[in-house]
This record gives structure tokens, sequence and C-alpha cells, in this order.
């Protein structure tokens, strides 16, 4: 009996062909060649506006007083395709698809810092949340894809009824820094606050640029009760 599944992906790469975001191949979404263009971070970097290298914690003296407790990023988002790929997987045309191949690039990140166990281990993820009616009109929030793809490769955990958004706010890229911290206060609330009480989180969404979105949400579940809230981005913008 021939599997349902492979005849529906038969089909929908008939009439729905795939191709390459970088080249134009057809097959795949973003093929080897183009993957092996994007050069992955295989350092840390601290949580300041001019980020310097780190070599254990995940902030240095001067972003120290951050709620967030430290960030992990696998690429740059000045990078032209990093930008041209994340751009298609969030707007138009909506590929969701991508969303295997940008995990594989923080998931090649980790494997450089030789950190596949002890970082992951007693953790749970939570994507940062999008807005009810943008929910509805993307069809799917980009951070959640990310995080079920490495829920599944590394085995930890995924809320993603925890951390809601509870009031629309105009898109970050429009705003300034100073503009965006505003823009974002009173923005996500946590439901079921005993469910992560003591609990080391991994916030998780695409592109990392002023850092103010993940701000407010560590903000909100350190309130809540979470020990520790870690980030993990696709992309950094500087």
């Amino acid at each position: 009996m021939i599997n349902n599944f492979k005849i529906k992906n038969f089909l929908l790469d008939i009439f729905f062909p795939k191709f390459c975001v970088g080249c134009g191949k057809e097959g795949i979404y973003l093929c080897e060649d183009c993957k092996s263009c994007l050069e992955i971070s295989e350092q840390v970097f601290c949580l300041c506006e001019k980020p310097n290298r780190l070599i254990q914690n995940g902030k240095c003296n001067k972003c120290k007083f951050k709620k967030l407790d430290g960030l992990y990023l696998a690429v740059s988002y000045k990078n032209q395709l990093v930008k041209k790929i994340i751009h298609q997987f969030k707007y138009e045309p909506l590929i969701k698809e991508l969303s295997e191949s940008l995990t594989d690039l923080i998931i090649t990140h980790f494997l450089l810092l030789n950190k596949v166990d002890d970082f992951w281990k007693d953790k749970i993820l939570i994507p940062i949340p999008l807005y009810i009616t943008k929910l509805k009109r993307r069809g799917f929030n980009q951070a959640e894809e990310i995080a079920k793809n490495l829920s599944n490769a590394f085995k930890a955990p995924l809320l993603n009824d925890c951390l809601i958004k509870i009031k629309e706010t105009p898109a970050q890229m429009e705003l300034s820094e100073k503009e965006r911290k505003e823009n974002l206060k009173g923005a996500f609330e946590v439901k079921e606050k005993e469910r992560i009480k003591n609990q080391k989180i991994i916030l998780i969404d695409d592109v990392y640029t002023t850092g103010a979105t993940m701000e407010e949400a560590a903000k909100i579940l350190k309130e809540a009760g979470a020990k520790e809230v870690w980030g993990i981005v696709i992309a950094r913008g500087s």
C-alpha cells in the first residue's frame, strides 16, 4: 500500500515545486551550496549594542543588569542571504518549511560550541508569541516553528501556550530603539505561572536587533517566577 503522506508530498512537488531562496535551484528551499555560504557563529557574544565575545557567562559587566541571561545566535542578519531567507520565511510568500533549514543553522551553531548536551539539560522552550490577529493573518508563528524543531532535536519540553501576547503592537522594525522598548511594555502575559516557577527558560525568536522583545519577555517570565531566561535566535542585527 502506497503511503498517503508520500503521495501528498509528490503532488505538492508537482504543482508547487520548491526553489532555493538563494540561487533558485529546484527541489529545495535552501540548497547546500547556499547554506555553505552562510557563516555560522562559533562564538557567544554579550547583549550589548556593540557585543563583546564571551568565554563563559552570557553577559559582560556592562549588560549584567539585563533580565535576559544570555543569547545564542547562528548567523548575522547583516548577511543579505540571511535577510532574504528570513523575510521569505515570515512574509511573502510564506514558506513554513524553511523553518527546518533555519533550525539546522541553530543546531550547527551549538555543535560548533560543543553545547549539545549541557546547555539543554533541564530547560524549557518558549517561543516569542504573536498577537492573535497577526497569527491568524500569517497562519503560523515563525518562532514556534523553530521552537518545535529544536524541541525535537534536543528533546527539550516546549510550552507554546504559557507566554501570550495580550495587545497588538506596531512592527518593531518601524521604530527607534527607545520606541521599541515603550511599544512592548505590557504586551506579554504569563498563563499558569506555576508551570515556569523556578524553571530555566529558553526564549525562541527569529531575529535579535535591539533586544527589546526578548528583554520584555524575559522580564515578564522572571516576574512570574522563572529562575533563568536565555535567548536563541536565527540571526542578530548587531
